[in-house]
């Protein structure tokens, strides 16, 4: 039997018009659930917005029942008896269907923070204006540093959607100090991104040498002329991931861009690179009363008395003994730490960390555990299990306690998904390669086992 052109042209119709909705939230709550991803039995793909919501535009899924697979990083639907998380739907022009999905882990998904089409789907199914596009398609690893009056965020290797090379000499921006004024999704981050004259991104640390630029160790600190000057430490990266320059560089606020201040160490001076101002630091006053700026990723490895004259002078840099790793309060083993970061929290009267364990399970380099200590440098109390991935891989997760009030009874970190690193993981559209942001109820009675 053949299809008339009048019934072709009603088929074009109808699937010219509105699609069928999916929203996606939290059993618990009824948060929306970004980074949820649906697949039919013949391998269409679809993944929730930053509003928990999916457009099925399909044609071929019009009119008859469809299963689809769920997968989604810490959040899943009963199994059935065939073992397949799933969910059967028809769906129809201008129809919708609203999916509750069990939380798995301790910490809840809040959204994707970077990249574009944080709202694809939402816009698609006409729920919100088209929001401006940063230009950004992914970034790598959040450094946040409060100078003056504002927030400034730092990004390493960027994507950018006009060729498969982008920008590797930093890229940043701007915004309040209270930033959200949320934290429950949907959110959005207001980036107001530092760009050339022709309104396009531009990197911040273009310095001599071939290769990525990284930055890391940002901090803004007193100087002896009586203003506050942002400092941070870089390397020259070539081979991937092989340092072969280590320095300090100064923020010029007049060009908003960091300059060389010094370089410490090339390669060429030998295999003994010096410890370096890294990570995510911090400020802390020890028993005598001096204060002291910490460095370390995740734990300090080195101080110095918190001033830019001796940030700027490696002589007054001081080495610090590493604590013993954190051990799982699950089972007493050793819980090796690859990166993360350090916080007073006021909430706990603790100080706490959130940190990626090194060659972790089921992912390398995607699971996050919490503990807390009494000194950030240690010892550290029994780490648990807050963030798990399957096959993918969450690193460099920075508390972001500027975002929260100083006496919130939770945290918010943030960290880079990348399916780098990962057992030829399959990247997540939009989603891959940018940072997401995650709170983490410190009441919440799976935490109690930190308790030490």
């Amino acid at each position: 039997m053949r299809f008339s052109v009048v019934s072709w042209l009603l088929v074009g119709t109808i699937f010219a018009a509105e699609p069928f909705r999916i929203e996606v939230v939290d059993r618990e709550n009824g948060w929306p659930v970004p980074l949820v991803e649906l697949r039919t039995t013949h391998g269409t793909h679809f993944v929730t917005d930053n509003a928990g919501l999916i457009a099925i535009d399909a044609p071929e899924l019009f009119g008859r029942e469809v299963f689809f697979h769920v997968k989604s990083h810490g959040y899943g639907v009963p199994a059935d008896g065939f073992g397949y998380e799933g969910f059967r739907v028809s769906p129809t022009v201008g129809g919708s269907h609203r999916l509750e999905v069990d939380r798995r882990i301790i910490a809840k998904r809040l959204g994707r923070l970077t990249g574009a089409g944080l709202f694809a789907e939402a816009i698609k199914l006409g729920d919100m204006p088209l929001l401006p596009e940063t230009g950004v398609f992914g970034c790598d690893s959040i450094q946040l540093v409060k100078h003056g009056d504002r927030l400034l965020h730092f990004w390493g290797d960027t994507t950018l959607p006009r060729y498969p090379l982008g920008i590797f000499d930093m890229t940043a921006a701007v915004t309040p100090p209270t930033p959200l004024e949320s934290f429950e999704p949907p959110l959005a981050m207001n980036y107001d991104h530092f760009r050339d004259g022709k309104g396009e991104l531009r990197g911040v640390a273009k310095f001599p040498g071939a290769g990525p630029t990284w930055l890391g160790g940002f901090i803004s600190l007193p100087a002896e002329t009586g203003e506050n000057r942002l400092a941070a430490y870089h390397s020259k990266i070539r081979n991937h991931l092989e340092e072969y320059e280590l320095g300090l560089c100064v923020w010029d606020e007049g060009k908003n861009e960091f300059a060389v201040q010094k370089v410490i160490w090339r390669a060429e001076d030998g295999d003994n690179k010096p410890p370096m101002p890294r990570g995510h630091p911090l400020r802390w006053t020890d028993g005598g009363g001096r204060t002291w700026a910490l460095f370390g990723d995740p734990f300090p490895e080195l101080k110095m008395p918190a001033t830019y004259e001796s940030w700027s002078d490696p002589e007054t840099w001081e080495k610090i003994p590493a604590p013993e790793h954190p051990r799982s309060a699950e089972d007493g083993s050793a819980v090796e730490p690859h990166r993360g970061s350090v916080a007073w929290n006021t909430h706990r009267n603790k100080w706490i960390t959130v940190f990626t364990q090194k060659f972790g399970k089921p992912s390398a380099f995607g699971e996050q555990w919490y503990a807390e200590a009494d000194s950030p440098l240690g010892p550290w109390g029994p780490a648990v299990k807050i963030l798990s991935h399957e096959n993918y891989t969450f690193y460099n997760p920075r508390i972001q306690h500027e975002f929260t009030p100083a006496d919130a009874s939770f945290i918010v970190f943030e960290g880079t998904y990348t399916a780098e690193f990962a057992d030829r993981a399959v990247p997540t559209p939009r989603y891959n390669y940018n940072q997401i942001l995650y709170r983490l109820d410190l009441d919440d009675p799976a935490l109690e086992p930190a308790r030490d």
